[in-house]
């Protein structure tokens, strides 16, 4: 017979329900909830984008949509276990999605989860799928992705972005271009040109997307563009009139670019897109006359991008810096090579800063070009020859020179050379080579030899002379030893 629960009645019972009540004040339930001190944002979540062009149909695939979540500032603790559920169901009738991410997300067919942790007072971005066409859709066509954001303590928040299928794809011609003679701070002109090898019109237009880099800026010219500030290297122009399908174009006036007064070259790179919208950070209109498009003649327009190498008429003059190997034979000398910038422009960042090779004169051996790199010794500051006679090639960009430079402008390597022989009149050469040098008459110098005969004492250390003499002292003493120990018997 099972025991007897006997209840608490009077001040006994009385005194359980108090320390029940104190019970749940002082320890909350283990399951969190939301708060009023954190908030959670989705303001940076894109609310349109494109989803992929309609002639990619079921080729394309884009991983681009990226969901950021933002703790809103002035939280007073963590946004704790951070989830994004996004359903894209929305876009059925004009895309497919699979699994992509940053391999936070989990999930199948339209409806993905993705975990952002905790987060204090930044934000955490994940891309919860990929999104891949499908054939027969036409430009225009759209479709809305939904998702929402939730934390243990903090209320949910719920964005919606809408997917369109973009227009044709624009192509711009192959490969470089390359512009020489372009004379720094004075205008040099760019036509770009594209084609629409698609069978949908860009009807709702075309945009071009120039951006000047290395030192190259833009002149905001045309009223139909704007520019990323006043002096530019970005401008995005918009041309309403559209393109026709198989049709190519160019701009009807050039875009005016210029190079900075010390820039040896420099690159322009410009994009098409049928999709003009405006771009937030170009707010400086262009003054001058709008450009339209005029037919062209078609091509190769299967590039992305169209890329133009400018390179100026500005000089980076080097002239090499020379040593005589001078000491006697058998002797290893030191002797300091490199080369010297005269300017009177010194290349920087991306431009090439050239090299020196050095052959050596006939009678000696290089045996080490020693230099320190990261608290570490190494033998060979230049490139060997493969053959015997050729050239030690030094890169200025390379490990052991590019620290080396010093505030004249020399740059230059130690080169241990050992001293084989005598060779009277021999005389080895330095060589300095850079894109920019337009002054080759002071690019080639002589490394001489001057070679004295080895020290008499050197001579007798020579093993040709010594390891006879040796063999000789060795029989002498042996046959005095014989002698020595017959008459002692």
């Amino acid at each position: 017979m099972p025991p007897r629960i006997t209840l608490p009645t009077g001040r006994a019972a009385a005194l359980a329900a108090g320390l029940l009540t104190l019970l749940a004040v002082t320890f909350p339930p283990a399951a969190a909830t939301t708060s009023d001190k954190v908030a959670l944002s989705l303001k940076d979540v894109p609310r349109t984008m494109v989803a992929y062009r309609a002639d990619e149909g079921a080729e394309a695939t884009n991983g681009d949509f990226q969901v950021p979540v933002a703790v809103v500032p002035g939280n007073k603790e963590p946004a704790r276990n951070i989830k994004v559920v996004v359903d894209a169901s929305g876009l059925k009738d004009i895309a497919r999605v699979t699994e992509g991410g940053y391999g936070n997300c989990t999930g199948s067919g339209w409806v993905y989860t993705c975990s952002y942790g905790t987060l204090l007072n930044d934000g955490e971005s994940n891309a919860p799928f990929d999104i891949v066409g499908l054939d027969g859709v036409e430009p225009g066509d759209s479709g809305t992705v939904t998702y929402t954001a939730s934390a243990d303590n903090a209320a949910p928040v719920t964005g919606t972005t809408r997917m369109v299928v973009g227009g044709p794809t624009l192509g711009a011609p192959g490969g470089e271009t390359k512009v020489n003679g372009v004379k720094p701070g004075q205008p040099a002109s760019l036509t770009p040109t594209f084609a629409n090898h698609t069978r949908f019109p860009a009807d709702r237009g075309v945009a071009l997307h120039v951006r000047a880099s290395d030192g190259l800026t833009l002149k905001a010219r045309h009223s139909n563009c704007t520019y990323a500030g006043a002096s530019s290297t970005s401008a995005w122009c918009v041309f309403p009139a559209g393109a026709a399908p198989g049709a190519a174009y160019r701009t009807s006036a050039p875009i005016v670019y210029v190079a900075g007064a010390e820039q040896l070259d420099g690159t322009l790179t410009y994009s098409w897109s049928s999709s003009p919208e405006k771009h937030a950070d170009h707010t400086v209109r262009g003054t001058g006359a709008p450009i339209t498009l005029v037919p062209t003649a078609d091509g190769t327009f299967g590039s992305t991008d169209g890329t133009v190498e400018v390179e100026t008429t500005a000089q980076a003059d080097y002239r090499p810096v020379t040593a005589t190997v001078r000491g006697h034979v058998g002797d290893t000398v030191e002797v300091r090579l490199g080369v010297r910038a005269l300017g009177p422009v010194t290349p920087r960042g991306n431009e090439v800063r050239g090299r020196f090779e050095v052959v050596p004169p006939e009678g000696t051996t290089v045996t080490s070009i020693p230099y320190a790199f990261e608290e570490m010794d190494r033998d060979w500051g230049c490139d060997r020859p493969e053959e015997p006679g050729g050239a030690f090639v030094c890169d200025l960009a390379g490990e052991a020179l590019s620290w080396a430079g010093e505030d004249d402008g020399t740059t230059t390597l130690v080169f241990h050379v050992r001293i084989d022989r005598q060779v009277a009149g021999a005389r080895g050469t330095i060589r300095a080579y850079t894109p920019y040098d337009r002054t080759p008459g002071n690019d080639t110098a002589a490394i001489p030899l001057d070679a004295s005969p080895a020290p008499a004492y050197r001579a007798v250390l020579r093993p040709a002379v010594w390891i006879p003499v040796a063999v000789a002292a060795l029989v002498t003493l042996t046959a005095l030893h014989r002698r020595h120990r017959r008459r002692a018997g």
